[in-house]
């Protein structure tokens, strides 16, 4: 048999049965389609998370008050001593250091007129703004005066302001609202085109020492700092940790217990996560089209037994072992080929509706496409291999004699 005439054979086969055909792909559809929405969702992300972290700039260093996991520090969360408002000082006061900005959060209750609404409340200082490269829509930033003489003032995010004010958000500048029961002004908001790891639209800011004094029991938990240069970024990591250490009096054989983390370390954390979520996606792939494959099989080895006596015929008019070979393992690869396709085209629509009504950011790249459709083949030739083999092997006398 010439390969067109194999080809028009097995198309005429898999459109005889086109539901079956259909059921028989569901399982490479599904696979394929998982597999290319999850891929552009999870590199979506990935360069979303990248952008942010580029945008806050290369001479950022965050700092936590816990140590480093290794798999051997014996130092958990509750045995470190913390980061103090004095620890701050003394961070300040470093030649690499440029501004150091604390924060410590804590969730209240805001009011204003007869709105109610719950958000979430970060004491820092008024470097924060220059540290996380934000921006102010309305009015100013706290002051000096305003943080060492604990005031009751706050900056909002752009979301929390439309939240509290509603529409009237544009007039929130010189407004008090009240933060568990006590009375804040308003004395700016960012604009809402901030975009860094912080959800800065959605904070609520007031100045570190009013927040740890009033609100309740807020600790530092991030403290993030800039260095002079980007060069110097490496020089004051080091300052940070000398002073840190000296100040939590931490032993020479003792490990620190509190971590740095550079902008490069932060992106190398976000590239290692990448790289698990794409091996969790090929062990996802493998096994859908796994599960596909069998089907396929199962459905040929049944294509086989109900077409016994065609294959009497064929062989009894003069078909060779490999015309009858290729009839079905092209029958095979068809099914998963096109079970491929189909997928491909749900995976890629399923992720632009996601895009679309659930705005996640995607970013579609060739190489899932690539790898499965290679894939799809493997899979068709792999499971169709013993079926097609089978057909071929009967014998026309008891092929034509079945019933």
């Amino acid at each position: 048999m010439k390969f067109r005439e194999i080809i028009r054979v097995s198309l005429n086969s898999l459109r005889t049965n086109m539901l079956r055909s259909l059921l028989t792909m569901l399982g490479i559809i599904i696979g394929v389609a998982a597999v290319i929405a999850i891929v552009a969702i999870g590199k979506g992300s990935t360069a979303t998370i990248t952008s942010q972290i580029n945008s806050m700039g290369n001479n950022l260093l965050m700092i936590y008050p816990y140590a480093p996991y290794d798999g051997s520090s014996s130092m958990s969360f509750n045995q470190t001593k913390g980061i103090s408002l004095e620890d701050i000082a003394a961070l300040e006061q470093q030649k690499a250091v440029a501004e150091v900005a604390p924060s410590a959060m804590t969730n209240a209750d805001i009011t204003w007129s007869r709105n109610k609404v719950s958000g979430q409340i970060e004491g820092t200082s008024l470097a924060f703004i220059h540290v996380r490269k934000l921006s102010l829509a309305q009015g100013r930033s706290f002051t000096h005066y305003e943080v060492e003489k604990r005031l009751n003032v706050v900056v909002l995010g752009s979301d929390a302001a439309r939240n509290i004010f509603g529409p009237d958000a544009s007039k929130a500048v010189g407004e008090t609202i009240m933060i568990k029961q006590l009375p804040f002004k308003v004395v700016g908001v960012l604009t809402n085109s901030n975009s860094n790891m912080s959800n800065s639209g959605q904070q609520v800011y007031v100045p570190i020492t009013t927040g740890m004094e009033q609100l309740g029991n807020m600790s530092i938990q991030q403290v993030n700092a800039s260095a002079t240069t980007e060069e110097k970024i490496d020089q004051a990591s080091a300052e940070i940790r000398q002073v840190l250490r000296a100040r939590h009096e931490l032993k020479p054989s003792e490990g620190d217990d509190f971590q740095i983390m550079t902008q490069t370390e932060i992106l190398k954390t976000v590239s290692g996560v990448d790289k698990v979520m794409n091996m969790l996606l090929l062990g996802v792939a493998a096994i859908a089209l796994g599960v596909g494959g069998v089907g396929i099989m199962n459905i040929m080895l049944v294509s086989v037994t109900e077409r016994t006596r065609e294959i009497g015929i064929r062989k009894a008019i003069g078909a060779q072992r490999s015309d009858i070979m290729l009839q079905f393992l092209a029958e095979a690869v068809f099914l998963s080929l096109m079970g491929g396709l189909v997928g491909v085209m749900a995976g890629l629509g399923g992720a632009k509706l996601l895009e679309k009504f659930v705005h996640m950011p995607i970013v579609y790249t060739m190489e899932p496409v690539l790898y499965s459709f290679l894939c799809c083949m493997g899979v068709g030739v792999l499971f169709g291999v013993y079926p097609a083999r089978k057909a071929s092997k009967l014998r026309p006398i008891d092929a034509l004699r079945y019933e």
